[in-house]
């Protein structure tokens, strides 16, 4: 995992982008993927452990009527979260990770229910995951799904 953490931040260095990230049922183990690579303080900045939905809408702008709405598993939170955590922290890039990690189902979504985001420069990626397997395989799983996604999110960015 760390070998695709450490080629995403090598490719934000080339650009000479920053990178943050929020997140939700991953609690943090996305920014600590990347912490793990040496150098990653020149590229990663910081990060927004959002668990609680109130959190997502004071610290990440995202809208809590949405949340209200379609509950905190969706693709609009996720983008909402990627794109606060991009302005609030002041990056080039920023990753969000929402969803079940389980056991069970949560807010009527399955355990394995999973949305990531990335926002740069150039917009917005998301990608909906139906994750199979235990509560730590899932959170896993989904940090690997957001590298790789940030890193073709970063390529295919101008």
């Amino acid at each position: 995992m760390s070998a695709d953490a450490a080629a995403l931040l090598a490719l934000l260095a080339e650009r000479g982008w920053t990178l943050a990230t929020a997140e939700s049922l991953t609690g943090g183990l996305v920014a600590a993927t990347l912490v793990e690579v040496p150098g990653a303080s020149r590229v990663f900045t910081g990060s927004v452990v959002a668990y609680d939905p109130a959190i997502k809408i004071s610290l990440l702008d995202v809208d809590p009527d949405l949340v209200e709405r379609v509950g905190t598993v969706d693709e609009q939170v996720v983008t909402q979260m990627a794109k606060g955590a991009q302005r609030r922290l002041g990056v080039d890039v920023a990753v969000a990770t929402t969803g079940v990690a389980g056991p069970g189902p949560s807010e009527g979504h399955p355990a394995g229910t999973v949305w990531l985001a990335c926002a740069t420069p150039s917009g917005i990626t998301t990608r909906r995951l139906a994750l199979t397997g235990g509560r730590a395989t899932v959170r896993v799983a989904a940090v690997v799904a957001v590298i790789d996604l940030a890193h073709g999110a970063v390529m295919g960015a101008s």
